[in-house]
């Protein structure tokens, strides 16, 4: 995990339990003598997630409805540390925080998990994107509860399911960052697939005639886990879109799961004509995944863009900063699902 990630060194259920006590009956010992959940339980999961929410990160009244997507709140911190570090790059080495930072999440969900964790460790503000209006009704409850929230993260509905940049932007907007966790299945039948492999490598029945049907421990549904063509199709359309705004948001980047799709990536990268690519590789336990990162800004319209909207703001200095970014053809990270 990012140095910077506060679970980097595991769980403290004592602490996390002493936040939530809604947690503690989900609390297990292992065979190992050290303290877990049941990570195929999607309610442990979800009370493990109210209480770092908490415990860490100061939220009040986290929830999210059935069937929408528990992400793991640690790998959605690992992406707001490493976009952090992106922007100290073009900040000589400190990252720039503040709510005079601006970030579009697109595909923000019903769990509005990266405004969340983004706000509270940079105070940086948001723009939550979403096409499901469900969704976007229960993060606003969300904000509701954390009323000092309410002017650093924004919410709104893109009314066009063919659409992610486009129609989207209101006149003077501009954003230092957008960050996306697309869509990573083609199909529902793809879900399924990748249920059944799961509820298998956690040692639970099979999804036979009459059985328990597998699930996803972070559950999710719809627009949420899939669409045509995957994320594939996602991240390109993404590029395609980023085009007709190239100098309105500085760096567009989003979460790339499969390192087979990075060659087909580059390719629409290199129709667009970016000025610039990177990758961020970003590992969980036996996940290995990375960020894909684009601009259309040179190195001159980057320092601009620092003297006029970062030289006032506070800053974080990184300790020992090291840039672990490359060019995307040197990706060779072979991809593993997790548990």
């Amino acid at each position: 995990m990012h140095p910077r990630n506060k679970n980097a060194e595991g769980y403290d259920f004592a602490a996390l339990a002493a936040t939530s006590a809604a947690l503690s009956k989900h609390i297990k010992t292992t065979q190992a003598g050290t303290a877990s959940i049941d990570f195929a339980n999607p309610t442990a999961v979800k009370m493990l997630n109210r209480a770092i929410l908490m415990h860490h990160y100061g939220v009040k009244g986290w929830d999210i409805p059935a069937g929408y997507l528990c992400p793991p709140i640690p790998g959605r911190a690992d992406y707001i540390h490493s976009v952090a570090d992106l922007l100290a790059t073009c900040n000589k080495k400190n990252i720039p925080s503040g709510p005079g930072v601006r970030v579009l999440d697109i595909g923000t969900g019903a769990n509005l998990v990266y405004p969340l964790i983004g706000h509270a460790e940079y105070g940086w503000s948001f723009l939550g994107v979403d096409i499901d209006e469900a969704a976007l009704a229960n993060a606003a409850t969300i904000i509701g509860k954390n009323p000092e929230l309410a002017g650093d993260i924004e919410l709104r509905h893109q009314t066009v399911w063919e659409n992610i940049f486009t129609g989207l932007l209101r006149s003077g907007e501009v954003f230092d960052l957008s960050i996306c966790n697309p869509p990573f299945h083609n199909s529902p039948d793809d879900v399924h697939a990748v249920s059944q492999r799961k509820w298998n490598n956690l040692n639970k029945p099979g999804a036979k005639r009459g059985a328990a049907e597998p699930r996803l421990n972070f559950g999710g549904g719809g627009s949420e886990l899939w669409c045509n063509g995957g994320e594939r199709a996602f991240v390109k359309l993404m590029i395609e879109q980023s085009c007709n705004i190239p100098k309105r948001v500085m760096w567009f980047t989003s979460l790339l799961s499969q390192g087979d799709n990075l060659p087909h990536i580059e390719a629409a990268l290199k129709k667009a004509k970016v000025v610039e690519s990177r990758i961020i590789p970003m590992a969980q336990g036996q996940k290995q995944s990375r960020l894909v990162a684009w601009t259309f800004c040179g190195n001159g319209e980057r320092e601009k863009w620092r003297r006029e909207r970062w030289t006032a703001a506070p800053s974080y200095a990184v300790p020992a900063f090291a840039e672990q970014t490359a060019p995307l053809a040197s990706e060779a990270t072979p991809t593993v699902d997790p548990v």
